[in-house]
């Protein structure tokens, strides 16, 4: 699937066309941009290139001992179902000894297991169960902060001069009244200031996430060196990568360019003037520094070490909700490399439930217009800080989304849950324990940026708490409905969103798919499709965005003529495998999502 020479050709769409939802039997034809990727010369590919990314949230996945706490040994007791979905690799979220406060996030000893998660050797144990199913294992990498519980930062305060450097400290601004206040504008991307005063040393701590999530000083080399040594130390316990957490935000611009004190950001004039909000500020000063890019790279040196050793190549994902152009800046740059996967978020970002086929196809083609000619996309629908597929699109274009997600070239990355189209869960204000919800101190409108809902338990089956926990209380309540939208009857029954995830694992062997080449089109505002061919192997994967029927001459495509066999339909597509449609008078049902073989 390596991609090269992606060429264009614009069609100016006839005023004739007019509005394709006047009615269901409309010829339709392609109106918009179509973007042809070609594939070079086959090679060997390597194992992350063809493989399926799950990313685990283990606090929610399957808990072993009752506490209501998903764990290691949950995870280990469970490997069997990635296995059974063709899933070559999983991405856990932290599983580091931490407080807690950010769930994980706000590590205090990158050294340690934390307790409700288990023990070294039940980490050990899931190692070696994933190396038996041929499982990769892939961990969660936070590097831009700690946690004020660790040692690190204890030190700092008590006067240590090494691990007082580990942090950003900086002196308050006095008003004319004699009040201390934070020492610039910077806002925490969960609100209010980015700044922390401690008495102890008498200054400010930078924070760019929550209080307890002090900033570590890449400046200082003590700390570039340390990480490198958490990246070994983890790489040497059998992990095949890291996925990098809050990547953008790891340096902040060198205050000694401002006379020794970190500026203001300038205000983006949004928001409504709320100076607590992150979007109230302009972050030209925390994010996105040159300086970031180069020490992914000198990360990827270290991953390549270990593969020199034993031929394993280990992966990195990085996290960055940034522009296509800085995206690909994590890739590498001349002849340094950098991350395999940076991670690809238009599905999350710039399309939803409202978006047209013609947006969806902008946004995917977008990714593949701007990487580098010999590296290779990921596409990432959903993760553990954003709404559910099933709730940010709707439940009936899971299958459509999944798709899109396995079978669009490159690679593919899945969130726990959306092989079975689990929805968004309700939890309370009394509930809500995400910190991004409780620092709006709004017990209204909280569930507009609170992450809990795509947190909420993994539903194995109907039995008590979805088959989570055997627990009185979970840590966050299990979604309405888990009675119904579970594993357990996914797998029993003939048709489920679980079992069509499957067929498209299986699919994804295809060399088509593989090494095929790639062309997609926005047929009209609501039907969006893409082709993927290779030698004789030829394919359609055609999505329907809206509950509205259409009938779509699919021999546009070239080399696309006659009959259309069904590979694989949607749940809710009368359509079975083996059903036959004619290429130019295809007719998708509302809300339909079909792969077809030419």
């Amino acid at each position: 699937m390596a991609e090269s020479d992606c060429t264009f050709s614009v069609f100016d769409p006839p005023a004739a066309f007019g509005d394709k939802r006047r009615g269901a039997k409309l010829l339709v034809f392609p109106l918009v941009l179509v973007v042809a990727v070609a594939a070079t010369a086959e090679r060997q590919l390597d194992w992350w290139e063809t493989t399926i990314f799950y990313q685990i949230y283990p606090r929610s996945f399957k808990d072993s001992d009752g506490d209501g706490i998903g764990d290691l040994n949950g995870i280990t007791e469970n490997l069997e179902h990635l296995k059974e979905l063709g899933i070559g690799a999983t991405w856990l979220s932290p599983i580091f000894k931490s407080p807690m406060y950010d769930f994980g996030y706000d590590i205090a000893d990158f050294y340690a297991i934390q307790d409700e998660y288990g023990t070294m050797e039940d980490f050990d144990r899931l190692i070696a169960k994933a190396n038996e199913l041929d499982i990769k294992i892939v961990l969660d990498f936070v590097p831009n902060h700690t946690s004020n519980e660790s040692v690190w930062f204890e030190e700092a305060l008590r006067g240590h001069e090494k691990y007082y450097d580990y942090f950003i400290w900086e002196d308050g601004t006095v008003d004319e009244n004699g009040v201390m206040h934070p020492p610039n504008n910077w806002v925490s991307v969960f609100r209010k200031s980015a700044w922390e005063y401690r008495e102890e040393v008498g200054k400010y701590y930078l924070h760019q996430f929550v209080i307890g999530q002090p900033d570590l000083n890449f400046r200082n080399p003590d700390v570039v060196e340390e990480m490198k040594n958490v990246i070994r130390f983890w790489l040497g316990k059998g992990v095949a990568g890291f996925r990098v957490d809050a990547i953008s935000h790891l340096f902040e611009v060198d205050k000694e360019l401002y006379g020794g004190r970190f500026p203001d950001e300038p205000l983006s004039g949004g928001l409504n003037g709320d100076p607590d909000n992150y979007d109230y500020l302009n972050h030209i000063y925390t994010k996105d520094q040159d300086e970031t890019f180069d020490m992914v790279y000198q990360w990827r040196d270290v991953f390549d070490e270990f593969a020199a050793e034993d031929g394993l190549t280990r992966v990195m994902m990085t996290e960055a909700y940034s522009s296509p152009q800085l995206t690909m800046r994590y890739f590498g740059e001349g002849d340094r490399e950098g991350a395999q996967m940076p991670f690809n978020f238009v599905l999350i970002s710039d399309v939803g439930g409202s978006s047209t086929a013609y947006e969806i196809k902008y946004a995917l083609d977008k990714f593949l217009t701007f990487k580098p000619v010999d590296k290779l996309a990921n596409w990432v629908a959903g993760n553990h800080d954003n709404n559910r597929v099933a709730s940010r699109f709707s439940p009936e274009l899971v299958d459509g989304i999944n798709m899109i997600v396995l079978l669009m070239p490159g690679i593919a990355v899945t969130y726990m849950g959306e092989e079975i189209g689990m929805v968004d869960g309700y939890v309370s204000w009394e509930d809500t324990v995400d910190p991004s919800g409780c620092n709006t101190d709004d017990p209204i409108n909280y569930w507009t940026v609170s992450r809990d809902p795509e947190r909420t338990p993994f539903q194995w089956n109907a039995d008590k708490n979805a088959g989570f926990s055997s627990g009185h209380k979970t840590w966050l309540p299990v979604a309405a409905g888990y009675e119904t939208l579970n594993v357990e009857v996914q797998k029993a029954v003939e048709r489920s969103h679980l079992k069509v995830y499957q067929q498209l694992a299986a699919l994804r062997n295809q060399s088509a798919f593989r090494h095929g080449r790639y062309e997609s089109v926005a047929f009209n505002s609501d039907v969006f499709a893409f082709r993927r061919w290779h030698k004789e192997a030829n394919y359609i994967v055609v999505v329907n965005f809206r509950n509205q029927p259409y009938t779509i001459d699919l021999s546009y495509f070239e080399n696309v003529e006659g009959h259309l066999e069904v590979v694989v339909s949607s749940i809710q597509s009368p359509k079975k495998a083996g059903d036959v449609l004619e290429a130019n008078r295809a007719e998708i049902l509302g809300s339909e999502a079909l792969v077809l073989k030419v």
